[in-house]
């Protein structure tokens, strides 16, 4: 019976520190103001984008030429572009796209450089030889290497996803590295491998997973960067091709008629700010909860 009753009591202590404990973590999410601020935003980002077959008042490709360069009114709330096409709707479907773009740059991004930062920081050989190319691939210009590679590659999203992925890796690559130099000099990482533990179980079991937060961090600000890149890129000439609506085509396009509709450039302009400034309240926000003697060193 005592036996029993201790066990309940321990059971009983448990659930109380598991619910202290999720207490804290919410009061500390809720008092991230950046975090909740970033998430926000861009959840409702993701949701236009998403939802915008459903919400979107008319077709972004249906042009309607005598309604052109109409201003903001009850039937086009965003107005009309230089084909009569609604812009509200452009916006919204260039949402998809950008966010497409963003989250798969930064997915693939994180991938190849979590591989590459781990393995560069455990084999000194492959050090050499992979951090010598990611050196060399950080030191050009990332719009020039992405022009360069959509040259190459062609205009499509999924060319511009491989060309941002490339320009992106390396600095992933070095974050990883720089993180998990440190941790293979733990001593625990040198217990494990004089139990015999293998290389693969010592990278991926116990260096891998302490990566994890600043690899995430990372990612919230290549999903940022690579949405403004694709938007470059669009803009340019070089990254969605036309009639594909991209917030960098529509501001390409609003070139030519700033003058006489300055809503064509205003909007996506303001949704390309605000996407960019969700994320970038977002990492910081994560920055804070994963490491909050940075946010009291900036305080």
């Amino acid at each position: 019976m005592e036996t029993i009753k201790q066990k309940e009591n321990i059971n009983e202590i448990r659930n109380r520190l598991l619910n202290q404990q999720r207490k804290l973590q919410r009061r500390k999410i809720l008092s991230n103001r950046s975090l909740l601020i970033g998430a926000l935003i861009l959840l409702a980002m993701v949701l236009i984008a998403v939802l915008a077959p459903f919400i979107a008042p008319y077709s972004p490709s249906d042009m309607n030429v005598p309604n052109r360069l109409m201003p903001p009114s009850a039937q086009h709330l965003l107005g009309t572009d230089e084909f009569g096409r609604d812009l509200l709707t452009r916006v919204m479907y260039g949402a998809r796209v950008s966010m497409f773009v963003g989250l798969a740059v930064s997915i693939l991004s994180s991938v190849f450089g979590l591989i590459i930062g781990l393995y560069a920081s455990y084999f000194k050989t492959l050090d050499h030889i992979l951090m010598r190319i990611s050196d060399g691939l950080i030191a050009i210009p990332g719009i020039l290497l992405a022009i360069a590679l959509m040259a190459a590659l062609g205009g499509s999203i999924w060319n511009v996803v491989i060309a941002l992925t490339v320009v992106f890796t390396p600095s992933i690559a070095r974050v990883v590295r720089s993180s998990a130099v440190v941790i293979r000099e733990q001593a625990y990482i040198e217990a494990v491998y004089m139990q015999g533990a293998g290389h693969f179980r010592i990278l991926w079991g116990n260096i891998a997973p302490n990566v994890l937060s600043p690899l995430l961090i990372q990612a919230t600000f290549i999903f940022a960067s690579a949405i403004l890149s694709e938007a470059a890129l669009s803009f340019l000439g070089a990254g969605i091709p036309a009639p594909e609506p991209s917030w960098g085509n529509i501001l390409q396009a609003s070139k030519l008629v700033i003058n006489k509709a300055w809503w064509v450039a205003v909007f996506p302009g303001v949704m390309l700010i605000l996407s960019v400034l969700s994320l970038n309240l977002l990492g910081d926000g994560l920055r804070d909860y994963f490491d909050p003697h940075i946010s009291a060193r900036n305080k």
